[in-house]
């Protein structure tokens, strides 16, 4: 049992304590009373600028005694030789790990990408390069092992290998099929006109029969599930719009296959590329797809990695949304909150916790070969770089393909290979 003082309450210390606790499944209790502190006998940690002669003692930043999004003087220092955030220059890995957590910065940033996204460069893990490791993790393990040399805390910290978490998002159920014959007509006119009489070729192999459909992975998809990893598919059923193209929520055949997965993976829902400027559109894609499935959907994962830290969760949370996937950067892999393992979403808004789990990715297949342009051999060794992060720290793998990207289909021909040598990786280690 570890007891922690603190001079006030605080919500965010309690949340911080919770989630450093959780790492080795350990009990502990808050509390400002002094004298009770004091005179306990399990284990303490002080976490005041009060001095207490023999206790172990954490100075503290305001960070988790304040309230709403406050500017910092942010620095970096060292906590247990470990690389940690100092704001107003005192060294705090409890308030470090509670910023990181709540993407506190995010909510201060007014930088945004074309899509509105928050983007790695401006993140405090890029200035202090940082994103390509588990900050959280390795701060929360330098604090549990301090507790145990300096409070007498008796855990035992144990890291596993990285759970395998394959996810992927159907963006595009089909590349040919199933799209109705006005889409098919105009598909087939911008070919024309581009000239890409390959495309051409192949559309009319695959409508005639004489070809699988390119974007039909459908199988390979189901056989890394029949492995025993715990595959999460993410299906878009937006209304057709610039950004959102798959083929209709009204299709016969696209809810077939739709239900043919959910068989054997667990389905959630991608919110389309409108949902993050008008939040009914999420519930009426929701409502879409548990009625393919005749179940609850309760995982998420935006489109286009659309993550408004202030919108998004609250209305994600608002319909029955329970765990959300979307935490991690389009165009940079590593750890956009500093962490491998699932958290529970601190609103800073509502300063409280929350229901909804967010379970951060570390890389995505079109950051790797579309935005960082890595060949497939270059991609092999960030991906087994990360891995061996997630290792280290302790925590889950998980990572983001598409059924189109994984059919070894022009751009992507030879890239599923990447995806089983991801796979193999925990083999790879024993």
């Amino acid at each position: 049992m570890l007891l922690v003082y603190a001079s006030e309450n605080s919500p965010r210390l309690a949340y911080v304590i919770d989630v450093i606790c959780s790492y080795a499944k350990i009990s502990y209790e808050l509390t400002s009373d002094k004298e009770y502190f004091q005179t306990s006998k399990k284990a303490l940690l002080n976490y005041s600028s009060i001095p207490m002669d023999g206790i172990c003692t954490i100075h503290p930043s305001i960070v988790l005694f304040d309230n709403g999004v406050p500017t910092y003087g942010i620095t970096k220092g060292y906590f247990e030789a470990e690389e940690c955030l100092a704001f107003n220059e005192v060294v705090d890995p409890l308030a470090s790990i509670f910023y990181m957590l709540t993407r506190m910065e995010e909510y201060q940033s007014k930088k945004f990408d074309q899509h509105g996204r928050f983007e790695a460069v401006n993140s405090i893990s890029t200035r202090f390069d940082w994103l390509q490791k588990a900050m959280c993790d390795r701060w929360a393990n330098a604090l549990l092992n301090f507790l145990k040399q300096q409070a007498g805390l008796t855990i035992e910290i144990v890291r596993p290998h990285a759970k395998m978490i394959p996810t992927f998002d159907i963006d595009n159920a089909y590349a040919y099929r199933h799209k109705g014959k006005l889409r098919k007509s105009l598909s087939i006119l911008k070919d024309f006109l581009k000239g890409d009489f390959y495309r051409i070729q192949q559309r009319t192999k695959v409508l005639l029969g004489l070809k699988k459909d390119p974007y039909d992975t459908y199988d390979k998809i189901t056989s890394i599930a029949a492995q025993g990893f715990p595959v999460k598919l993410f299906w878009l059923l937006g209304d057709y719009a610039k950004y959102d193209k798959n083929v209709s929520h009204n299709s016969p055949m696209h809810q077939k296959i739709i239900q043919q997965m959910a068989e054997v993976c667990e389905v959630g829902i991608h919110p389309s590329y409108k949902s993050n400027s008008y939040e009914l559109h999420l519930l009426h894609e929701k409502e879409r797809l548990e009625k393919i499935i005749a179940n609850q959907v309760i995982n998420s994962r935006q489109h286009y990695l659309k993550l408004n830290i202030k919108e998004t969760y609250p209305i994600a949370s608002s319909m029955g949304i329970l765990h959300d996937y979307t935490m991690g950067y389009a165009e940079a892999t590593g750890f956009r909150a500093g962490t491998c393992r699932p958290y529970k979403w601190y609103d800073l808004i509502e300063e409280k916790q929350t229901d909804l789990t967010i379970h951060p990715f570390v890389y995505m297949d079109g950051t790797i070969n579309e935005y960082l342009k890595l060949t497939i051999e270059e991609s092999k060794k960030c991906i087994a770089s990360l891995h061996k992060e997630v290792s280290t720290v302790g925590g889950d793998f998980v990572f983001i393909w598409h059924n189109e990207t994984i059919g070894d289909y022009r751009k992507w021909k030879g890239w599923s290979a990447v995806l089983d040598f991801t796979l193999n990786l925990n083999k790879n280690e024993q």
